[in-house]
């Protein structure tokens, strides 16, 4: 037995915002995917995601108990193909930044929900919030809490534009210039990170009012600005928007950003050569970056590892 596949996404815009009504903009990743799979596999790996999907499995009971009218699943066949070994198999990296457990969600709902919304239907606003409500509350077992995007990226596949928390719609964003040499990369940071604890220092920061006034009055304006300059194809003011809000968030977000590129973020501000963005909830994972030259920004980040996403 084996599932279709999902996808990983990117948050482009509005990590943390998001939490505070910030707009935001989320594409799928088609480099990395996931599905589920029944077929003795042994490994480690694959025991490892049984075990886990074996207290996903007992979470989802409980959920479809407690919130009957939000969603429930057909948690006999779920378990019976949980002991019968059932994994997810992924090539997605987790504690990237780029929805690991979004892609799972996205599968478990998909191949196990009752009365379920298809992607094949006319994806109302009301539908997609609906969705986006069962998503947050299934992955909140992963993330202890989640606002849902990540997996409804990865079950719909499509570019996701989100106005506020409840307006939210599938977007059309500006077709690829492959032969482009503006860019949207990720950087390999070379460690892990955590989502739960970068939420929860989140969440402790915003009981200071300045931190408070600094998101409404910089952060959330700069991805605001930034998310209406990308969907319209306005490169120059996207990267004038960029590099303020890359700049904000160094000033704001240090613990976030791993500490050995501290450095690199702000070589990037001060040489115009590329502007870096958190990619998630930071603390490790990638690291986003923009460059309007795609070899300038390779040559100053030599050493790093780039993966080109989207060209402009």
């Amino acid at each position: 037995m084996k599932g279709p596949l999902f996808y990983s996404k990117i948050l482009l815009f509005g990590e943390y915002g998001i939490i505070k009504d910030s707009k935001g903009l989320s594409i799928p990743y088609n480099f990395y995917n996931g599905a589920l799979k029944c077929d003795n596999n042994t490994s480690t790996v694959a025991k490892k995601s049984n075990e886990s999907l074996a207290s996903f499995a007992t979470y989802l009971k409980q959920l479809a108990k407690d919130e009957p009218n939000l969603v429930t699943f057909d948690n006999e066949r779920l378990a019976a193909d949980v002991a019968n070994g059932m994994y997810f198999d992924s090539s997605i990296p987790q504690g990237y930044g780029v929805g690991s457990s979004g892609a799972l969600v996205a599968a478990i709902y998909d191949k196990y929900a009752n009365d379920k919304i298809t992607v094949l239907e006319n994806l109302t606003r009301e539908k997609l919030l609906s969705l986006k409500a069962i998503f947050g509350k299934m992955e909140s077992f992963f993330h202890g809490k989640s606002s849902g995007l990540d997996p409804l990226n990865s079950y719909l596949s499509l570019p996701i534009l989100i106005n506020s928390q409840d307006n939210i719609e599938s977007a059309n964003i500006p077709s690829q210039h492959t032969q482009g040499r503006g860019a949207v990369f990720l950087l390999d940071s070379g460690a892990t990170g955590e989502t739960a604890p970068m939420v929860q220092l989140f969440m402790e920061q915003m009981k200071n009012e300045g931190f408070r006034n600094m998101l409404k009055n910089q952060f959330i304006k700069h991805t605001d600005a930034c998310v209406e300059d990308f969907v319209n194809g306005n490169v120059k003011s996207l990267f004038g928007n960029l590099k303020q809000l890359s700049n904000v968030v160094l000033d704001n977000f240090k613990p976030m950003i791993p500490a050995k590129f501290h450095e690199l973020w702000k070589q990037g501000i001060d040489s115009n050569d590329y502007y870096l963005k958190l990619c998630g909830s930071g603390g490790g994972g990638y690291i986003l970056g923009f460059t309007e030259d795609i070899d300038k920004a390779k040559s100053a980040l030599k050493d790093y590892q780039l993966e080109v996403v989207y060209n402009f």
